[in-house]
């Protein structure tokens, strides 16, 4: 599960996916743990000229079912093979309400030493991420504030040379049945079938690229 990652500056968000001309200036937090303020990208076919919109929310999904904008439970990562089922998560992937999440880089734990060292991964390209998400637009009814919120995919890394190497080991269970998770990058060729395709072809799309595409490894201490 990630809990950590750094967004891209407003000019790289436009350069890199045209999008946020229209309402330049806004601001957002440059690095976000759960319920920060942050960055989406979004399928609109009333907003900018290629169709797509750059919100603003809260990393960490309202359902819209909740009562109130603040959850005693997480909801910043979904699990990509349950989101069919979890009600949390079922009605926003049913209605193809997924995202784009623009960030720099994200930070694991690693564990292999014995003891938890954080690991930043970056494109080994220089170029920004493009993470797998989901969106929701939830409405107080007492006040009538409308609230955007997304959530970040994670997968199975179980068999990933570099990912599996992430996260807190379980004692006593396989190396091959931790449920080590990932977030899930999206390549730019990718992101218009991940905003306009349909659920089955946006699924396909839910896979880790190969290790060589990561630049990886220690920090000498977490971002604040």
């Amino acid at each position: 599960m990630c809990n950590r990652y750094e967004t891209p500056g407003e000019r790289d968000i436009q350069r890199y996916w045209r999008v946020g001309r229209d309402h330049p200036g806004r601001r957002w937090d440059q690095v976000l743990f759960p319920r920060g303020r942050g960055v989406f990208i979004r399928r609109d076919s009333a907003a900018d000229r290629n169709g797509r919109e750059l919100v603003i929310g809260q990393w960490a999904l309202i359902p819209s079912f909740a009562k109130t904008a603040v959850l005693r439970f997480t909801t910043n990562n979904a699990r990509s093979e349950e989101l069919s089922q979890k009600a949390t998560f079922r009605v926003p992937w049913s209605r193809g309400q997924r995202c784009i999440i623009p960030a720099l880089s994200f930070d694991e734990p690693c564990w292999e030493s014995g003891s938890n060292v954080w690991w930043r991964f970056r494109r080994a390209d220089g170029a920004p991420w493009g993470l797998a998400g989901l969106w929701n637009t939830w409405v107080d009814h007492k006040t009538g504030e409308i609230h955007e919120s997304y959530t970040m995919l994670t997968i199975n890394a179980d068999d990933h040379p570099l990912m599996r190497r992430m996260h807190r080991p379980k004692p006593n269970t396989p190396a091959d049945a931790q449920d080590k998770r990932s977030v899930i990058p999206l390549e730019m060729s990718d992101h218009e079938q991940w905003l306009t395709g349909s659920v089955e072809e946006a699924s396909r799309l839910l896979r880790l690229p190969e290790p060589d595409l990561f630049d990886a490894g220690p920090v000498s201490a977490p971002p604040r």
